[in-house]
């Protein structure tokens, strides 16, 4: 009844607008003093902060936001639309397809399934538009090709997952790498498949010279490199991902600098946005741990373990009911507070059904990623209607057939998990 009760409470502070992180560190503080006192609870809160952002792997955070903010400072975002559009000019659909590869490399700088969304509808969706692209489907790529941001490495959620569920971060990022082409493969043949029933939702476009195609191609070829380094040298184990944040936050900065569009301002901008940013995310990983704390000592999670072992029930089925449970949550509320929520529960229960935390981890931020372009509350909807300027309605039907397409890549995921786990085995 506790528990329960603890929870309410840090539901109806999330409800008034109080900051998740701040939301759940009260609520924790408030269950550890009814079970323990004031002594008990100023022990705690005494000792949790340094013990818990004090922790050398949880550098890659700061250092990879940082990497972001300078990466879109020299102008990339622009750059990579351009190039996939040209080389995708012949084909019916192609902008649309370009917005989903453009998706993709912007996922691999922003970690931000909102701010990758938003950012791809203020480029990407006036050039389909002003192309006589069907508005609907115009919005419905951008809006889940911005779910790409947390799955395509270096994702900070995946940070966040690795550091909570005690697993090795740089293998969940290589982990992240062929589900995620995977689920831009799927983007782009429900595009195909939309324009092939309805042609006149994508016009054909002109073709654009070979040489203007390799023009384009060249100038977003510096950025490719950088993350092409970064993956790489996370997977052979030449660079730990904290040592690799580091050389990718300092490959930005010569980026922006050559590029020489930026002013010293901005160039503070870029610096204090990565620091309100990381602050943002490690003040919710201090309250997530405070709330754990009183998690654990009430037994709640030992006690979840023991009952869902009584029962007579495939294991496969209770891992598709957490995974329901999920796309019903991502529906009200952000990847990273179901993150830090739900991680110090369920992940124990998943390792004792036996199945690999790794594996796990990228279905679970697949699923939850869904959340974000389904109603009622589809945050990434809510995001390109705003940039857009579009019906909230006409961008969740254009989201619809690739939330399809989406369950499609889950459930080949889950029925073969050795595509998610064939890179890391081989690190």
């Amino acid at each position: 009844m506790l528990v329960l009760a603890i929870t309410l409470l840090m539901l109806g502070l999330l409800v008034v607008g109080m900051p998740v992180g701040f939301a759940m560190g009260v609520a924790g503080a408030a269950g550890l003093y009814l079970l323990g006192g004031t002594r008990f609870v100023f022990g705690i809160l005494d000792t949790t902060p340094l013990s818990t952002v004090g922790v050398y792997e949880l550098v890659t955070i700061p250092m990879f936001l940082l990497m972001a903010e300078l990466v879109l400072l020299s102008g990339v975002t622009e750059d990579l639309f351009k190039a996939a559009a040209a080389w995708l000019s012949r084909v019916r659909g192609g902008l649309a397809m370009a917005t989903s590869i453009a998706g993709a490399g912007f996922a691999a700088i922003c970690g931000s399934s909102t701010g990758s969304a938003a950012t791809l509808a203020a480029t990407t969706i006036p050039s389909m538009l002003k192309q006589g692209y069907e508005a609907k489907l115009a919005s419905g790529v951008v809006a889940i090709s911005g779910t790409l941001a947390i799955l395509i490495p270096p994702s900070v959620g995946m940070i966040v997952y690795g550091f909570m569920a005690e697993v090795s971060i740089a293998k969940l990022f290589i982990a992240g790498v062929i589900p995620g082409l995977l689920v831009v493969t799927a983007i782009i043949a429900t595009i195909a498949i939309l324009v092939r029933l309805n042609p006149d939702s994508a016009p054909q476009t002109e073709s654009v010279p070979m040489g203007e195609r390799f023009r384009l191609l060249v100038g977003v070829l510096p950025t490719l490199l950088l993350f092409g380094f970064v993956t790489i040298a996370i997977y052979s184990g030449a660079t730990t991902p904290t040592e690799a944040s580091a050389v990718g936050a300092a490959g930005g900065l010569i980026l922006a600098l050559a590029r020489g569009q930026s002013s010293f301002a901005q160039y503070l901008h870029a610096f204090r946005r990565a620091a309100l940013t990381s602050c943002m995310i490690l003040t919710i990983i201090l309250g997530a741990h405070i709330f754990g704390y009183f998690i654990t000592i009430t037994r709640l999670t030992q006690d979840i373990i023991a009952f869902v072992g009584a029962l007579d029930a495939n294991r496969w089925v209770i891992l598709l009911i957490l995974l329901a449970g999920y796309v019903v949550m991502g529906m009200f509320m952000d990847q990273m507070a179901i993150l830090v929520l739900t991680v110090p529960i369920v992940v124990p229960l998943v390792s004792s059904l036996g199945f690999d935390l790794i594996w796990f981890g990228v279905i679970f931020i697949i699923v939850a990623e869904i959340g974000l372009v389904t109603p009622p509350l589809g945050l990434n909807c809510f995001v390109v209607a705003r940039y857009a300027g579009r019906p909230l309605n006409e961008v969740f039907h254009g989201t619809f057939p690739h939330v399809l397409a989406h369950f499609v890549v889950i459930a080949i995921l889950l029925a073969f998990p050795a595509i998610t786990l064939w890179l890391p085995g081989r690190m």
